[in-house]
């Protein structure tokens, strides 16, 4: 597939437009002026967590619209409103304005809130209201002032990728240049043979090209990344064959970051698509191969205090951390609802490929849920990884949840048990049977979730309407599909029977 022609992502200056950003109309209009904008998109996010867009000319951006507001129909948006009640309005935040490459038009983006136009205030399954009250939730409490997050989000990008389903037949098929399977296949460079050099499986991890055939890709989209005003660390090839990969931002403040994990995935999936390719944050696509993951670092400070941190505490950590921990650890299955949200979040959480299954906290080990990484003494560095989440999720409604079951563990200073510093996957049957375990079912985290919400209500952070509606559409729009469909594997088993 030949490759779009576009204009370099690079072109644009990094943006300072994101390090102080716009205040109000007023400033987003001198920075359209200065770019020479034409169009401007407008941006929010659905229930499961896909953004949705309308553009507006320049004549429609004025101070109306970020007092009151412009229309959309809410009954055509996954996990909104029904059909009677449709009329919704979107609300700019002029703090999170960039200018948008992926268009050749000059655009500027901007994220929008979601706002109920009967109740004149905002709506209450907007995912980033949810996000927005957790962070005044914090504050409230007078636990601490801020909470960072810091999510590794792993992800695939393959040369091709079909999949069907219907009534008779059902199958899909991935393919990707780098995949351990092409290494017999005639690709036809220089006249026929094979130019090898196929990351082997569970060994993509950290190889230079020509193994790793994307790099030029991850640093265009560092690029695009830092541009638009989002931080970005550092960016590698992850383990798995066929093109897994990984960028990781720096930490910031939970909207913030939720924000920037939507202009993440926004830049990853069309970047991709430029170069004749296509990226996916679904959490397992090969058998037999490590799935992506969405590892999220995160720490409470009070101003410039890290309060995870203790010099004389277990890992350097401090009490209050380490109830926090106890409070993501005892609402685990729970909080896969929203931060494992899909049927196929279940084929990663397995052991055996890194697979974060074990409900135990552990400094250095990868085989825990709640991990302390040891890679600094620094107090800033002090921070806890929770990593059974994975970038299917809902960013927004998944880093509230984690901060509410930690709020709650602070709250009720829960245990989270003795530390288990040792490989878990080789512990021996009598140790490892005691140890508790994430759900091996979408259908088990929305059975906790029903049992287990009212740590998200604190604050009306959650709402009941939002759990119900979270709840209704997961039963009804995967789980039971999937359940009805039979399996391509069934017929290995079963069609002799």
């Amino acid at each position: 597939m030949p490759t779009e022609k576009r204009r370099p992502i690079a072109q644009f200056e990094p943006g300072s437009y994101r390090v102080n950003p716009p205040k109000n109309a007023k400033e987003v209009i001198a920075l359209v002026r200065e770019h020479g904008i034409q169009i401007v998109d407008l941006k929010f996010t659905d229930l499961p967590g896909l953004w949705q867009h309308f553009s507006i000319g320049l004549p429609e951006l004025n101070d109306e619209l970020f007092d009151d507001g412009i229309g959309f129909d809410g009954s055509s948006i996954r996990g909104f409103q029904e059909i009677h009640e449709s009329d919704m309005l979107l609300q700019p935040d002029p703090t999170t304005v960039f200018i948008d490459p992926m268009c050749e038009t000059p655009t500027l983006s901007m994220i929008c809130n979601v706002i109920d136009p009967v109740l004149k205030g905002p709506y209450s399954r907007d995912p980033r209201f949810v996000a927005r009250k957790a962070e005044r939730h914090l504050k409230a409490t007078g636990v601490a002032q801020t909470c960072y997050f810091g999510p590794e989000l792993e992800f695939f990008i393959f040369d091709s990728i079909r999949f069907e389903q219907n009534t008779h037949c059902g199958y899909y098929y991935v393919d990707s240049v780098e995949g351990a399977w092409n290494s017999g296949r005639d690709e036809g460079a220089f006249g026929g043979g094979n130019l090898g050099y196929k990351p082997r499986y569970k060994e993509g991890y950290f190889p230079v090209p020509p193994h790793d055939t994307l790099q030029d890709i991850r640093s265009e989209i560092v690029l695009g990344l830092m541009n638009a005003g989002v931080q970005v660390e550092i960016h590698h090839h992850e383990v798995s064959t066929a093109g897994q990969n990984e960028i990781d931002m720096k930490f910031a403040p939970l909207v913030r970051m939720a924000d920037n994990v939507m202009v993440y995935k926004y830049f990853v999936k069309n970047i991709a698509r430029r170069h004749g390719k296509v990226a996916t944050f679904m959490p397992k696509p090969l058998f037999a191969d490590n799935a992506s993951g969405m590892h999220c670092h995160q720490s409470l400070w009070n101003d410039k205090r890290n309060l995870f941190y203790d010099a004389k505490g277990w890992a350097l950590t401090s009490e209050l951390c380490r109830w926090y921990i106890g409070g993501l650890l005892k609402h685990a299955h729970a909080l896969m609802a929203f931060c494992a949200p899909t049927t196929n979040s279940y084929r990663r959480l397995v052991p055996g490929y890194e697979a974060p299954v074990n409900l135990v906290m552990s400094q250095r080990n990868r085989s825990a849920a709640a991990r302390i990484p040891m890679y600094s003494d620094s107090p800033n560095a002090r921070r806890v990884e929770f990593r059974c989440p994975d970038p299917t999720a809902n960013a927004y409604l998944a880093f509230a949840a984690m901060l509410m079951a930690g709020l709650d563990g602070i709250a009720n200073k829960t245990d989270p048990g003795p530390p288990l510093d040792k490989n878990i996957y080789e512990l021996s049957p009598e140790e490892a049977k005691n140890i508790a375990k994430v759900p091996g079912s979408l259908e088990e985290s929305l059975r906790a979730l029903e049992k287990d919400h009212d740590f998200l209500m604190r604050g009306d952070v959650f709402t009941t309407d939002l759990i119900e509606t979270w709840l209704e559409y997961k039963w009804k729009h995967e789980v039971d599909p999937v359940r009805l469909r039979p399996h391509p594997w069934e017929f290995y088993l079963y069609f002799d029977a």
